[in-house]
């Protein structure tokens, strides 16, 4: 991949077989870990009746879900104290917006799974099309971060017996073409 380009009011790339590859098996497990957040919500008679979706209250148990659906009010990572005086309010706030974000979220994988050629090729996108590339991308960019312990302090290169070498890889290039897409958008 050269990177994106904006051509006639369409951003577009052209992906090799293996950068395609990379793109949908990556968003198709972010799309298919945020679909399972969703099965978690639980079954409302109510909000069958009245179209109000609820999610769950409590926050994902899984580190990289939970990075990518963080509570709605701030917490502090060492003693947990919330900037919300209400403790149940982060429940009750999660219960009611998660399902939308869920739904964005899960949309603009699918998007990227619709317009990334499985064989590779031309990607040809729309403004709107171009937001939820990089939707998917950061989502990706946040799990895979997350998973392999990504710090600003990080070299650019880990040692050879550093399992997370080669994924780091993926992550740079993510990181790439999310930029990439940016920089086209803003053209």
């Amino acid at each position: 991949m050269d990177g994106w380009t904006r051509k006639n009011g369409h951003v577009q790339a052209e992906l090799s077989q293996q950068e395609a590859a990379v793109v949908r098996g990556l968003v198709g497990q972010i799309k298919d870990m945020l679909t399972a957040r969703a099965d978690e919500a639980p079954k409302d008679e109510l909000a069958e009746l009245t179209g109000i979706r609820t999610g769950p209250s409590a926050p994902p148990e899984d580190r990289v879900v939970a990075r990518l659906l963080p509570d709605f009010y701030r917490r502090d990572p060492i003693t947990g104290d919330t900037d919300e005086e209400d403790a149940d309010a982060a429940g009750a706030m999660r219960s009611l917006h998660e399902p939308e974000l869920l739904e964005a979220k899960t949309g603009a994988a699918q998007l990227v799974l619709e317009t990334c050629p499985p064989m590779g090729g031309k990607v040809k996108l729309t403004s709107e099309q171009a937001d939820n590339w990089l939707t998917a991308l950061n989502d990706v960019r946040l799990a895979l971060g997350t998973a392999l312990d990504v710090e600003d302090d990080m070299p650019d290169e880990l040692p050879e017996d550093d399992l997370r070498r080669e994924h780091l890889g993926v992550y740079q290039w993510l990181t790439w073409v999310q930029d990439s897409l940016v920089s086209a958008i803003l053209d």
